[in-house]
């Protein structure tokens, strides 16, 4: 393992790195960390706190990862953070451990690509395969559903939801909960249709793709309350199985919208 530490880098002997696991030069490594085969943490990047972090992940320099949380409330738990495989993170990325506030961890899934200057706040949950841009800033308790790229500068306020196969513009300011398969931008954020172009190159099909733009006109193209937009997609969902699966994404995602959706 040694071979793979630069010498300039300060691992507690406590830690726990797989012998393949690269550190860089003036890296520091706390004695709660645990870190899978082929992660490579970069120069300057510190991993502190409760951290495991999975396989063939990248921390670009500069990265802070299981830093305490911004929370005043905190005080001195040992709550956590958790990372998948083969993510990558960018420059000066911020990742925070939870609150006892919430369920104490911080998680993040496989094959995310966080670009550089992101805020991972207290008790997200971000999923799989999702894109994250330059400097989004996620306020605490957000969660992101598998496949959701959120857009440069773009703010996220604490307690949002932002569901799997969205897109959001970049230098948005996002409130509310933005539903799966949704193309959204704007300050305050809005609803701008349905991701296709996100979709068909995802595999989704011509039918797919139709069905999800109808149950987009149903939620916000001919006036009903989110109730009856539900009930309305229930019955499209019995009447069209094929479809069934995405819409029950959506009925999901609506059935726990507790900040609401974002509106035109």
């Amino acid at each position: 393992m040694a071979g793979n530490i630069h010498p300039t880098a300060v691992v507690d002997p406590a830690a726990k790195l797989d012998p393949t696991v690269v550190v860089g030069p003036f890296a520091t490594i706390g004695p709660n960390v645990t870190i899978g085969a082929g992660t490579e943490i970069g120069p300057y990047c510190m991993v502190d706190g409760v951290t495991t972090i999975g396989r063939d992940n990248r921390f670009y320099r500069y990265c802070s990862v299981g830093g305490m949380p911004q929370d005043k409330k905190y005080q001195g738990e040992p709550t956590r953070l958790e990372v998948g495989d083969r993510n990558t993170f960018r420059e000066f990325v911020t990742l925070n451990t939870g609150t006892v506030q919430d369920g104490g961890v911080t998680t993040l899934g496989d094959d995310n690509w966080i670009m550089a200057y992101v805020h991972v706040a207290h008790d997200c949950h971000i999923g799989n395969n999702t894109i994250l841009a330059n400097s989004v800033q996620l306020g605490g308790h957000v969660h992101v559903g598998d496949w959701a790229i959120v857009g440069g500068l773009t703010g996220v306020h604490q307690f949002s939801r932002i569901g799997a196969h969205s897109m959001t513009g970049g230098n948005s300011s996002l409130m509310q909960d933005t539903p799966p398969f949704v193309l959204a931008a704007g300050n305050p954020c809005r609803p701008v249709g349905v991701n296709v172009e996100g979709l068909k190159r995802r595999g989704f099909t011509p039918a797919d793709i139709a069905a999800l733009r109808d149950a987009y006109k149903i939620i916000y193209r001919r006036g009903l309350s989110l109730d009856t937009a539900r009930a309305e997609l229930r019955a499209r969902q019995q009447a069209e199985p094929e479809v069934a699966p995405h819409l029950q994404t959506l009925l999901d995602f609506l059935d726990v919208a507790s900040r609401g959706i974002i509106r035109p």
